[in-house]
């Protein structure tokens, strides 16, 4: 079964059907670029249990199929996202303890398989991105947002806190930072957010895709599985002490990617002053 399928199939058998049908979108282009776009711009793209599970099932597959090169994460409408959907919320008011924790470890599960996919990842944020949504955006690798996007961390207006996200918005941000937005629950521009480090580029809304391609371009012309690999070098060796099991692991790493088929093409075609294999398939599909 293929991964669209898969997802429409979900949709499908959803509740409400009309509501949820076609709440995330995905197809894979012809440069093996995932697209999952959030597609809920009536509600601004808040997402639920059931779209929370469709995203769960996505990522998975993604992390599956070989021939994906990277993923970006977008949505339809004026807002990126609102974060929770309010009906969700209200019938989570009435959860149990128990209830709300599985509730709670649906979103976690959701987050960290986000921030864990094998493949470049690229936020592209248009507008407002609340709550929940902040999380999205400081898993994913790479965040550009329009000049007209708007991001507040607003869990505590509710009386709630921002859990699940914590460990990635507060990565992202840092402490610093987090503990003003966390407690204020202020509205700040996308300008500011590349201040703090949550966007890595801002742009006007016009040109957000424009930007966003012009990452991919070059993200595809790297080594696949070397890119895979500096994702999770970055993962894995952040805030560890270098000491000498540090300096054997990173110095394992390079060893072993130097003599593997990728690494001898990549070494081979510099050398040869010319293109490596993974560029002549992108370039013959483009």
């Amino acid at each position: 079964m293929t991964i669209e399928n898969n997802v429409q199939d979900k949709q499908q058998t959803s509740e409400p059907a009309q509501e949820q049908e076609q709440a995330v979108l995905f197809h894979v282009d012809e440069q093996h670029v995932a697209h999952v776009i959030l597609n809920n711009p009536q509600k601004h793209n808040a997402f639920d249990d059931q779209i929370i599970s469709q995203l769960c099932d996505l990522f998975e597959q993604i992390n599956q199929t070989n021939t994906i090169r990277a993923m970006v994460l977008s949505s339809t409408g004026k807002s990126f996202s609102a974060g929770a959907n309010l009906a969700w919320m209200k019938r989570m008011a009435s959860y149990s303890f128990e209830d709300n924790l599985k509730d709670a470890n649906g979103l976690a599960l959701m987050l960290n398989l986000l921030n864990n996919l094998n493949v470049p990842t690229i936020a592209k944020v248009q507008g407002a991105a609340f709550g929940g949504a902040v999380g999205l955006v400081s898993c994913c690798d790479i965040a550009i947002a329009s000049e007209k996007a708007s991001f507040c961390l607003s869990e505590v207006k509710l009386g709630l806190i921002p859990a699940t996200i914590s460990p990635y918005v507060i990565n992202a941000m840092g402490e610093r930072a987090c503990r003003r937005y966390f407690l204020t629950a202020e509205r700040f521009s996308s300008e500011t957010a590349a201040r703090l480090g949550l966007v890595n580029e801002v742009c006007s809304n016009d040109e957000l895709d424009n930007t966003v391609n012009k990452i991919l371009k070059g993200l595809l012309k790297n080594g696949p599985q070397a890119v895979s690999q500096a994702k999770s070098l970055i993962q894995d060796v952040c805030y560890k002490q270098n000491d000498e099991e540090l300096r054997e692991d990173t110095s394992h790493r390079i060893a072993q990617i130097r003599v593997s088929k990728e690494g001898q093409e990549g070494l081979t075609a510099f050398f040869e002053n010319r293109m490596p294999n993974w560029q002549k398939s992108v370039n013959k599909e483009s």
